[in-house]
């Protein structure tokens, strides 16, 4: 075990002020593979402790690697599962392992096509657009979040999934009690004997399953141009259709989600580079994957040591807990030359916002996609954006979640 006087990047209450950049610079030096205590938090009971890889070069081996990593023995989450529920949490293709992954991965790429995804681009474009014109229409001071990006995310996934308008505000609540489980802001459900309840357990996603085979009967009647339609009518189990469901609902709504309004905050903290965007000095796409270097919508991920091994130097156990971080790997000073500077012009630019390996984002396409089409827009709307107050942050050590961002569109 490392000396206990290095620093805690556990706590989700640490990330709720920004990443520590400063403590994970001090694990990447002084401990690369570092063992983190899981202590009793926010009503979430203590667990028995991880390795916290903060490195890009070891981040990227453990993401590639899953033959000695697993997504399968413990899921993905820092906090181990109830065991009762691990048979359950490893029908979802993230919680898998190859072959099985594999095979699940193929049947979802057959549906979730670049093709598909790029007829989207005209409406993710007008819906950009008449998000940003209200927020310019109402004063031009706006909280980005709540006023932009949630609908932008929001409406652009239930477009691609094929959900009924009528149904949005579910996938909300739904992403919003999987996501901010951590959050004051969103109280736990608690089990009788007063414990806080796993948001992805089966009690707690029944609903949204049964929702998910009601609309995938539907599209067998009503096929459309959807990812719903394509998936309900391959040969997908009933099971493996509600996961995937899971799967696009809480990933695909959340990946935006996080990183508009943080690449719009970066943005506000460097308005040298914001000047090069706006004055065409730099592609949008490679300024989309700095600002996800920069603010990635994940903070981290969990695999399990399937056997003895070594990393870094450090000896890990099988059974062992093993999180990767990627905010961290994305600020290391071995691969990215001034990590802390926005450089929006980056080239090599090997981020690992998107994960590497088996597991890397299946939907990177469609992120990439809404996010450039959102900062072009954004450019048209506006001379520029500056921060009119102090953006509140989500108390999660998972994902690198805003949930208030005061700007001000300068008039064009």
């Amino acid at each position: 075990m490392q000396p206990t006087s290095l620093p805690d990047v556990f706590d989700p209450r640490i990330h709720a002020a920004g990443p520590p950049h400063a403590a994970f610079r001090e694990l990447r030096d002084r401990a690369p593979v570092a063992w983190q205590e899981e202590r009793e938090v926010l009503g979430w009971p203590a667990g028995r402790g991880f390795w916290a890889v903060t490195r890009h070069r070891d981040v990227v081996r453990v993401l590639k690697d899953a033959a000695t990593y697993s997504s399968r023995l413990g899921a993905t989450q820092i906090r181990d599962p109830d065991p009762a529920d691990l048979p359950f949490i490893r029908r979802m293709m993230l919680n898998q392992d190859p072959p099985e992954h594999g095979r699940l991965r193929r049947l979802a790429g057959r549906a979730f096509t670049p093709r598909r995804i790029e007829r989207f681009e005209a409406t993710a474009r007008a819906r950009a657009r008449r998000l940003l014109g209200a927020a310019r229409e109402a004063g031009g001071e706006v909280d980005l979040v709540r006023g932009v990006t949630d609908d932008y995310a929001l409406l652009n996934l239930t477009d691609l999934l094929g959900v009924p308008a009528e149904d949005r505000g579910l996938l909300h609540a739904w992403t919003e009690r999987v996501i901010a489980y951590q959050d004051p802001d969103e109280p736990p459900v608690l089990d009788a004997d007063g414990r806080p309840v796993n948001p992805r357990s089966p009690a707690m996603l029944a609903e949204m399953f049964t929702y998910a085979q009601e609309l995938a009967a539907y599209k067998r009647k009503h096929p459309a141009d959807d990812l719903m339609t394509a998936l309900a009518t391959t040969e997908l189990a009933d099971a493996e259709l509600e996961m995937f469901f899971f799967l696009l609902t809480v990933a695909g709504n959340d990946t935006v989600r996080s990183a508009a309004p943080g690449g719009v905050l970066a943005l506000c903290g460097h308005p040298d580079e914001q000047g090069r965007l706006w004055r065409r000095e730099v592609g949008v796409d490679t300024a989309v994957d700095e600002l996800l270097r920069a603010h990635p919508p994940v903070l981290s991920f969990r695999r399990t040591a399937a056997r003895d091994t070594e990393l870094a130097g450090t000896r890990i156990a099988a059974g062992d807990k093993v999180v990767v971080f990627h905010v961290s790997a994305n600020h290391d000073e071995r691969v990215f030359p001034h990590p802390h500077r926005l450089d929006l012009g980056r080239r090599p630019n090997p981020h690992v916002s998107f994960g590497d390996g088996p597991h890397v984002c299946l939907g990177a396409h469609f992120a990439r996609l809404q996010l450039r089409v959102f900062y072009e827009e954004l450019r048209e709307a506006c001379a520029g954006v500056e921060s009119a107050g102090t953006p509140r942050r989500l108390v999660s050590n998972f994902i690198n979640g805003i949930k208030s961002l005061p700007v001000r569109l300068r008039e064009p």
